[in-house]
């Protein structure tokens, strides 16, 4: 026995230390065979994209400035500091964008997670434990010979109890390790698709401010044309109200009939209903502003601006390849799909076989006291290698699964690319025709300011009546109101184009920042 004891605390020693070096290098070997990924690599899905957009001919001839460079912060170039405040305290308070945040960091912290089955499995563990036989337990008999003494030939390290029961004591510092080499690549693509993930959360957190800052530009933008509605309409009532007093005066002395009374008092009404209108979309735009900023719509008010001039900012022309870059829910799109793809190589990975590399080390004894003592010392240290021979078909299932949600990925990605394209052709389209409106309807107000004016120098040198002047009168605040209304669906369907643009953000080389783009001026003129 004491050559035993010799050989275990010596060349038991030099032997350990050789088998440790030799799995080692086992392990380095695994290591490096784990070069390779199974499962297909990654393209961007192929989608047909036009050389130039359908509505946009004249805006598209405009030549890149740098000067007029869209930054992130493209509301800005309305000029309107009550604006700009709406927006950076949208992005500062709005609730969707605080939940498209907090997913967004769920993401980068299952990157992380991913990322961690690359290194090795650490453990540490201290405790005491005291237990006992029963007379009858076969344990006995094994571990304790006639006289008391251990099957070794040592002393007894249980204590007798009552009837032949023994008892013991087992403290133990245990310090454990376990690493299974990446041989096929399961974790480098789990953390692919993880990594991917996280880009397309990126850029619907970007998805989501820019909605939020566009929704509110819109509705600003509402409320400034409800603004300058409700003047013109107070305007409105209060002329066809005179001309309403007018002809009831012309009835009571035979100079109108009742019909005509009847015709000017329709008109007021109609006048007195738009109004009302006019009021009620300003109330609920100023309402959903004050959702948008986080702020209940008691708590939030706008004062009238009722002169509100309509600013058109210059618009980026973009080339049709640059939406693949540009569109959030592009972006996000084609990254779900490169998730998609490396979840193939994980659900592939699973038809091979798992090496795992353990080794364990500590002192057990019966009590703290000298625990660690060399003689004390207990160890492990090997490999494990499993399979799965059968399991019904799950492996196969998941493959199938895996491939059908790549498929469906790149459906969704195709997608997301013609419907971007739409969008900008619809706004393309909106803003040309608005345009031509907005100038037509400039034109209008222009003449009926000159047909009022001739009114009012007849009326002074009385030619004409005063019922005829208040006529002109409506019919110029009519043309005001129309050119009010056709500036500002203009403006509105800018901040859409800007939108289906992708605003002020870009993928960059790594597909997770938002980065400022380069713009065009747009050409042509407009009111």
């Amino acid at each position: 026995m004491a050559s035993m004891a010799l050989d275990g605390t010596g060349a038991g020693r030099g032997g350990a230390m050789r088998r440790a070096a030799a799995w080692a290098a086992v392990a380095a070997a695994f290591a490096g065979l784990a070069g390779c990924a199974v499962g297909p690599d990654y393209h961007r899905p192929a989608v047909a994209v036009p050389d130039h957009f359908k509505e946009g001919v004249e805006w598209q001839r405009a030549r890149p400035g740098t000067a007029l460079a869209l930054r992130d912060d493209w509301w800005r170039s309305y000029r309107d500091p009550v604006l700009d405040g709406l927006v950076e305290q949208a992005l500062k308070a709005n609730q969707s964008i605080a939940a498209a945040e907090a997913s967004y960091r769920v993401a980068q912290a299952t990157v992380r997670a991913s990322a961690a089955a690359f290194y090795p499995t650490i453990g540490a563990s201290a405790g005491q434990v005291r237990g006992g036989f029963g007379p009858g337990s076969p344990l006995i008999g094994i571990l304790s010979g006639p006289s008391g003494a251990t099957a070794g030939g040592g002393s007894n390290p249980f204590g007798g109890g009552g009837g032949g029961a023994a008892f013991y004591n087992l403290a133990s510092v245990m310090l454990t390790a376990s690493w299974e080499p990446d041989l096929w690549g399961a974790v480098r693509r789990t953390v692919e698709a993880a990594r991917a993930s996280a880009q397309a959360s990126d850029a619907q957190l970007a998805g989501v401010r820019l909605s939020i800052a566009a929704s509110v530009a819109s509705d600003y933008f509402a409320l400034r044309q409800a603004d300058a509605d409700i003047a013109v309409l107070q305007g409105e009532r209060d002329t066809d109200a005179r001309i309403v007093r007018m002809t009831q005066a012309a009835v009571r002395v035979g100079a109108a009939s009742q019909d005509t009374l009847r015709a000017t008092q329709d008109t007021l009404d109609a006048a007195v209903a738009a109004l009302q209108t006019a009021e009620l979309a300003r109330e609920q735009d100023e309402h959903a502003i004050a959702v948008l900023l986080g702020r209940a719509p008691a708590a939030f008010s706008l004062a009238p601006d009722s002169g509100y001039a309509f600013a058109m900012p210059a618009i980026p022309p973009v080339l049709p390849g640059q939406l693949l870059e540009r569109r959030y829910d592009v972006v996000s799109a084609e990254r779900t799909a490169a998730a998609a793809n490396a979840r193939i190589g994980v659900a592939k990975a699973a038809y091979f076989p798992n090496l795992t590399l353990t080794a364990d080390g500590g002192f057990e004894s019966g009590s703290f006291a000298h625990i660690l003592s060399i003689a004390n010392r207990v160890w492990t240290i090997g490999p494990s290698l499993a399979v799965t021979l059968f399991n019904g078909g799950a492996r196969e299932a998941a493959m199938d699964s895996a491939r059908a949600s790549y498929d469906q990925a790149v459906a969704g990605y195709r997608n997301a690319v013609v419907t971007a394209f739409q969008s900008v052709e619809d706004s393309l389209s909106s803003m040309r025709h608005l345009g031509v409106e907005a100038t037509a309807q400039a034109r209008i107000l222009r003449r009926n300011e000159r047909l009022y004016a001739s009114a009012r120098a007849q009326r002074r040198v009385g030619a004409t009546s005063e019922q005829d002047l208040l006529a002109a009168r409506v019919t110029l605040l009519q043309a005001r109101q129309n050119r009010i209304d056709a500036r500002a669906a203009w403006c509105e369907s800018s901040v859409t184009l800007i939108k289906n643009l992708g605003g002020g953000w870009q993928e960059d080389a790594a597909g997770a920042s938002p980065t400022p783009v380069a713009v065009a001026t747009q050409s042509g003129s407009h009111p």
